[in-house]
């Protein structure tokens, strides 16, 4: 059983242990490190993001004990805010042998991170309140009146919808992606504090759609709730997240970490988080043919856009969010 980290009662704890931080949904990650440590004995000591906060509660924590590190390895569920972390010089290149299942847009060109099993940002909509000829396909979508109170969006400072909002100010500049903000908030955009929330209004019928992750999309799905799944893919193409992992520079277990990354970054954990209610996208060359339910509708590598550019923006993004007043 994985142990909880900090102030644990074990007198004498193993030898090999390592402690992960993690804002990959716990119902889908604690599998994953249960087998890591069946299979090699290393005690998992992991630390799980709290919904309110996500990714970003989980770096602060790492910012905040930068000089006295009690985490190890960083298996974030975006790549953003993990590249921030490499740009204040926090995380140790490694170059792990499992990486080279990956092509270079998978992986961060110092090796201080590595990108595997991705999820892809979409539209759910509820196909009892939105029409075939109605489907949203455009983020302008949301800013239309017919959808006037109909619409959902996570609030945006945190997790995947945080790294979202950075693509969008990429390509669309920061005159256009407010006035976008500004139309949707004024259109009556329902704030939700996650991308759950966000399935959930609209599998509910309270919303008729919202932007959230295929992985929420595909558990409503399975459970048979009335939605289906669209791309905005009008504006500027599928924005394709990836988990990434990281060695945290300073971290009390370094050999045990390294082992760590070695596994999540293997064919046999892509394969798992992939064929799971999570159903997330491998990245891996040598699992390229494995069946999706997003095959024809996404494409594996997604749209590009600049981590480093995204990363070093953070706070620009912040200020503008608020400056439309996403934070009231």
């Amino acid at each position: 059983m994985l142990s909880a980290p900090f102030g644990c009662d074990d007198a004498s704890p193993p030898a090999a242990q390592v402690v992960v931080f993690t804002a990959l949904d716990r119902v889908y990650s604690e599998p994953i490190l249960e087998r890591f440590e069946e299979q090699t004995g290393i005690r998992v000591v992991v630390k799980y993001d709290a919904e309110a906060s996500k990714t970003t509660g989980l770096i602060n924590q790492i910012i905040a004990r930068r000089d006295d590190p009690t985490c190890d390895v960083l298996w974030n569920n975006e790549v953003v805010q993990t590249q921030h972390l490499a740009n204040l010089g926090m995380l140790e290149p490694y170059k792990s042998p499992a990486a080279s299942r990956f092509g270079p847009e998978s992986k961060d060109p110092q090796h201080r991170w590595t990108g595997f099993a991705a999820r892809a940002r979409v539209f759910i909509y509820n196909t009892d309140l939105v029409s075939q000829d109605d489907i949203p396909t455009s983020l302008y979508d949301m800013s239309d009146p017919k959808w006037r109170d109909a619409t959902a969006i996570a609030l945006p400072f945190f997790g995947t919808t945080f790294t979202h909002m950075m693509v969008i100010r990429q390509y669309w500049g920061d005159i256009h992606t407010t006035d976008w903000l500004t139309a949707i908030k004024a259109n009556g955009c329902a704030i939700a504090p996650g991308n759950g929330p966000v399935r959930d209004l609209v599998a509910s019928g309270e919303r008729a759609f919202g932007l959230t992750d295929t992985d929420d999309a595909y558990g409503a799905i399975l459970d048979g709730r009335p939605v289906a799944v669209s791309i905005p893919e009008a504006d500027a193409g599928v924005v394709l997240i990836p988990n990434t992992v990281a060695l945290i520079k300073g971290g009390p277990n370094p050999d045990p970490a390294k082992r760590l990354i070695d596994f999540l970054l293997s064919a046999e954990v892509e394969r798992a988080l992939a064929e799971a209610r999570s159903a997330q996208i491998p990245l891996g060359k040598d699992l390229a043919e494995l069946p999706t339910p997003w095959d024809g509708l996404i494409d594996r590598h997604g749209m590009r856009f600049d981590v480093q550019a995204a990363a070093e923006d953070r706070q620009t993004t912040v200020d503008l969010l608020k400056k439309v007043g996403f934070d009231q």
